[in-house]
């Protein structure tokens, strides 16, 4: 699988956002998958009850067209409506026919170092692998990272690549926290991980703070980095390589050695 890694800056406007995803698509021609940050409709800090959309609304709807016009695959993060007025953080996925291959509600909520995202978004209760380019893809959104059992229970079920997308929030030590954690759930699952930051934000936006750090990271089962695409706006394309998942396992069978009958 050759997936890109679209670190792309977002801001307060739909409609700027959704033309650089698609210019970003048009650039990712030729890999299978394109990968884009947590919140890439808009970034936090907006009105999101009121500029969120139905997965059939017309921004997925301009996803799908260009992912079916450029034949590539493409995960990213959307708002959907939810009850009470909140919204859902959602990871939608579009196959390379432009149809939806699934969609993963984020289950942490980043309450915490001062933002409240329980405020203004509720939580998902589902835990989601989607088939992609013949690849079991499972689904991982930014606080989500911080939670070592969603990424081993994928893992278990199946998945053989991890993708985290992700809106970073910006602050000491944040940087250090992000590469670690991705790097952790690469190493500790034996598994390809695909880590997709937005660019950093460089203004604030209307009310919160700011967030982005950039470092989208490839990392392969082992734990080496095959791809950071440090702080600044980028695109880079690798290749995800299963047989060196097995290669690893067959070195690391640290998978076989969980203790189910204690852990679970």
């Amino acid at each position: 699988m050759r997936v890109a890694l679209c670190q792309i800056p977002v801001g307060d406007d739909p409609k700027v956002n959704l033309q650089r995803m698609l210019d970003a698509i048009a650039q990712s021609a030729g890999a299978d998958l394109a990968v884009f940050p947590e919140a890439a409709q808009v970034r936090f800090g907006n009105d999101l009850a009121a500029l969120a959309e139905p997965l059939d609304g017309p921004f997925v709807t301009a996803l799908r067209e260009a992912a079916r016009a450029h034949a590539i695959a493409v995960i990213a993060g959307v708002f959907e409506p939810a009850p009470g007025g909140r919204v859902y953080n959602t990871s939608v996925v579009i196959d390379a026919n432009g149809d939806l291959a699934g969609s993963y509600r984020k289950i942490h909520l980043f309450d915490a170092f001062s933002f409240l995202e329980s405020e203004v978004v509720a939580p998902g209760d589902d835990v989601v692998i989607v088939n992609l380019a013949g690849t079991r893809v499972g689904l991982i959104t930014c606080y989500d990272i911080r939670f070592p059992e969603l990424a081993h229970t994928l893992v278990r079920r199946g998945a053989e690549v991890l993708v985290v997308i992700a809106a970073w929030a910006q602050g000491v030590y944040k940087e250090e926290h992000w590469v670690t954690l991705v790097r952790a759930r690469a190493i500790e699952n034996t598994v390809w991980v695909v880590a997709v930051d937005k660019a950093p934000d460089q203004t604030s936006p209307p009310s919160g703070g700011r967030t982005g750090v950039g470092r989208s990271l490839l990392v392969d089962p082992m734990g080496v980095v095959r791809a950071d695409l440090g702080p600044f706006p980028d695109l880079r394309t690798g290749e995800i390589d299963l047989d060196v998942t097995t290669h690893v396992r067959r070195s690391l069978p640290s998978l076989e050695h969980h203790r189910t009958d204690l852990f679970g």
